[in-house]
């Protein structure tokens, strides 16, 4: 994901600047790819600008629908107002809602207003308020009183969410002090459960409040969460288009049966971490890329469909199956062998899933 900053004043596009030399040197965090600076300042002139910042050349409102359709996060350097009117006519729900972020001006607070959880605003605003010595205001009120949030935790543990209405319903419990029955395919949680939470027996009898599994079928439950458990490893030629990139993947999944919902991850060797094809399919679905260094592809267990050439151009034998071996982590299996398509290399690999309430 990137995170695209809007600035309105001088004083703003200043502290658009500072976050970005400060995210310069904290590389990494949340899982974001590239900050981008933008600005409706009219002051604006190259020579002041460190890092490059562009004038919108839009409304705000035609900048916030771009943003979103796009699936960027936003963070607004300014009033909340304008935020919120700018964001306004592109909402769709929380599922799929791009995190929303506002800062004054002078730094001092940042408020996460759109997609706290799922779209991870509440901790991007930690983030960032770490980076700028800013107050992180956190609304949520699972969060403000440490209480079990399930959206949070299906995002945690990469699990996808069906029936969102649920969430609402399931919040309002917790935080009423009411006990959850959780069911759950047996020996697939790590650690303890937290307070409130109790376990039901699986396949669930009757009503369950929460329900975990992988298997299809008929379920009474208020919010069924599917675990995210396949992983795509791609290799491809320099500049790939998108389109192609994306229509591969979606004929291999059509093939395989394997929905977009239980895709966890898109993985590739190091070098591509720049490759545009792979970065907009995974900005679009809202999945992980994740990149490897040949050497740590040379390390994943399991036999592969090595070559020689690959292994000469690249360092690691096998790009597509070890990427998404290594990224199944432990007991991950190959369940679509490589193929080869102008210019493309495609695996997918089904890891063993499991859930934590910890927090980390």
């Amino acid at each position: 994901m990137k995170l695209s900053v809007i600035s309105f004043t001088e004083n703003g596009l200043r502290l658009s600047q500072s976050l970005a030399a400060a995210w310069e040197n904290a590389r990494g965090g949340n899982e974001i790819e590239a900050l981008a600076l933008y600005t409706k300042y009219g002051g604006l002139k190259s020579e002041e600008t460190p890092y490059p910042v562009r004038d919108t050349g839009q409304s705000v409102g035609e900048w916030a629908k771009e943003q979103m359709e796009e699936r960027n996060g936003l963070l607004f350097i300014g009033a909340c107002g304008i935020a919120v009117r700018a964001i306004a006519p592109s909402l769709t729900d929380k599922l799929s809602d791009s995190p929303v972020l506002v800062m004054d001006e002078k730094g001092r607070y940042v408020i996460p207003i759109l997609s706290g959880h799922v779209g991870g605003a509440n901790g991007l605003a930690v983030f960032v308020s770490g980076l700028l010595g800013a107050e992180a205001v956190i609304t949520t009120a699972t969060d403000l009183n440490g209480r079990f949030a399930v959206d949070l935790f299906a995002k945690r543990n990469a699990l996808t969410i069906e029936g969102k209405e649920g969430i609402a319903k399931i919040s309002s419990r917790v935080l009423a002090g009411e006990t959850i029955a959780l069911s759950i395919e047996p020996g697939r949680i790590r650690g303890k459960l937290p307070e409130g939470l109790f376990l039901t027996p699986y396949p669930p009898k009757g009503h369950a409040d929460i329900l975990i599994c992988a298997e299809k079928g008929e379920f009474d439950a208020d919010i069924l969460l599917r675990p995210r458990d396949y992983v795509i490893g791609m290799g491809c030629k320099r500049g790939t288009p998108p389109e192609k990139i994306e229509a591969l993947i979606r004929r291999v999944m059509e093939e395989t049966g394997i929905e977009t919902g239980r895709i966890m991850a898109l993985a590739s060797l190091d070098r591509k971490r720049d490759e545009e094809g792979f970065l907009a399919w995974s900005r679009k679905y809202r999945r992980p890329f994740l990149t490897y260094t040949p050497q740590e592809l040379m390390c994943a267990a399991g036999e592969f469909q090595a070559s020689d050439f690959v292994r000469e151009k690249t360092g690691a034998d096998n790009v597509c199956e070890r990427a998404a071996i290594r990224a199944c982590g432990e007991r991950g299996r190959i369940v679509y062998g490589k193929y080869a398509q102008d210019g493309m290399t495609i695996a997918v690999a089904k890891r063993e899933w499991s859930v934590t309430f910890d927090e980390k």
